[in-house]
């Protein structure tokens, strides 16, 4: 497993090592011994998968407020994603910053996206399924989002306009939303 240190604080790359002969592949897409030996120490409660059917389909940017954050490990089974990640922790260096990675069912990669960020992804091809580890059970109560196309945040998608659910196109902008993540520096 290579895990690639990403520009935003506590975003992580994660390549599975693959193992291919003709038969087809093999990959542990997730070990708990693995990620502590790197350092990175998660316990996933819950499992998730969505589908999407068709190309230009985005969702997010979501998160869960307060106690009910999650950190997620995402990776894309079927298609191609572009995957982003938005810092929303006060304090943090990279505050209201982003990082955008492809991942697909042809490259492997894994992004570890930490509580304290919004997620979202936009489908790259038809027929993308869409597959993540959660470490904190899902809480309608503190599920929140942020409307996509936020100028201050100001992310490049590559489109202007993406398939959307009502949720996520009459979602507020950052700065109209309740997020109260602050930054705490892990010794």
């Amino acid at each position: 497993m290579n895990v690639i240190k990403t520009e935003i604080l506590d975003v992580y790359i994660i390549e599975p090592q693959v193992f291919g002969d003709n038969r087809g592949w093999f990959m542990e897409s997730w070990s708990a011994k693995k990620m502590e030996e790197a350092g990175l120490h998660y316990s996933f409660v819950q499992d998730n998968q969505s589908f999407s059917a068709l190309e230009g389909t985005l969702r997010g940017l979501h998160f869960q407020q307060g106690a009910a954050a999650q950190a997620k490990l995402v990776r894309c089974g079927k298609g191609a994603v572009l995957d982003v990640a938005v810092d929303l922790r006060k304090g943090s260096v990279s505050y209201k910053k982003w990082i955008g990675v492809e991942l697909s069912a042809e490259n492997k990669r894994q992004l570890l996206i930490p509580r304290g960020f919004a997620h979202g992804y936009l489908t790259l091809t038809d027929n993308v399924e869409f597959l993540y580890k959660a470490d904190n059970n899902y809480s309608p109560e503190a599920d929140r989002n942020i409307i996509w196309n936020d100028d201050e945040i100001n992310i490049s998608w590559g489109i202007e306009n993406p398939i959307l659910s009502n949720k996520d196109a009459n979602a507020p902008k950052l700065c109209e939303s309740d997020v109260d993540f602050i930054y705490e520096e892990k010794y």
